[in-house]
């Protein structure tokens, strides 16, 4: 926990002046996203809010905020808590990517498409690859996924899919094998973006289609082993 609040003081100066709870639930969520934050990690009000230096009242705010994106649980008499998801949540949180994701690769307009972030996002994985920072490769992926949904440029469908995607992050850290998990995705990114580069929304879709399907599969087959129908365990 010290090295993550360390980790957390470096967030302060993004505060500024003018702190409120709604920023502050923003480092936190993308801290959890980017895999700072495990689930069932115990998050310490005087320690976070020492190292963001904020009010105990602003941070019971944010976790209040991030407690209804499901990303944090409150429990009596114990304290807030990184959510462990269950397969249901996984399962859901797939559905929820197939829905909006191929929907934004369908919707786009006629190419070229601003596509330098996203591929920035399969520079970023392959160079974490090669470094063998797997857990790295994971956080390149959701950046790709991320930015593959900015390019519908709609600031409501980013921000529904920030929580999102700091919920897969969640499901991430269950696998005990992330090479195996992240590295055949390394290519497919790829080749999402070239068909995008191509002009080739329909290709696409379906490379991103498939893509899904069979990363649930993955991530459930590993989560069902790894926690069965009991996620504390």
């Amino acid at each position: 926990m010290a090295e993550q609040l360390t980790g957390l003081a470096d967030d302060r100066a993004l505060l500024g002046r003018t702190s409120t709870a709604e920023r502050v639930s923003d480092i936190l969520r993308g801290r959890i996203a980017d895999g700072f934050f495990p689930p069932g990690t115990r998050l310490s009000e005087d320690g976070i809010g020492g190292a963001l230096g904020v009010s105990r009242n602003t941070l019971r705010e944010a976790f209040r905020l991030l407690t209804h994106e499901r990303l944090l649980v409150h429990e009596l008499n114990r304290g807030v808590f990184v959510r462990v998801l269950t397969v249901e949540d996984v399962e859901d949180i797939y559905r929820t990517r197939s829905l909006v994701e191929c929907a934004v690769v369908r919707g786009l307009g006629e190419s070229p498409y601003a596509l330098d972030r996203l591929a920035g996002a399969v520079t970023e994985g392959r160079r974490a690859a090669a470094g063998d920072d797997w857990k790295a490769v994971g956080t390149a992926n959701i950046h790709f996924h991320r930015e593959l949904v900015a390019l519908a440029g709609s600031e409501r469908t980013d921000e529904l899919m920030r929580s999102v995607f700091a919920e897969l992050r969640l499901a991430f850290h269950v696998v005990d094998d992330p090479h195996a998990l992240h590295e055949p995705y390394l290519s497919r990114n790829q080749e999402i973006l070239q068909c995008l580069e191509d002009g080739d929304r329909r290709g696409a879709e379906q490379l991103l289609e498939t893509y899904l399907t069979d990363s649930l599969e993955r991530v459930v087959e590993v989560y069902r082993r790894r926690v069965g129908e009991d996620p504390t365990s």
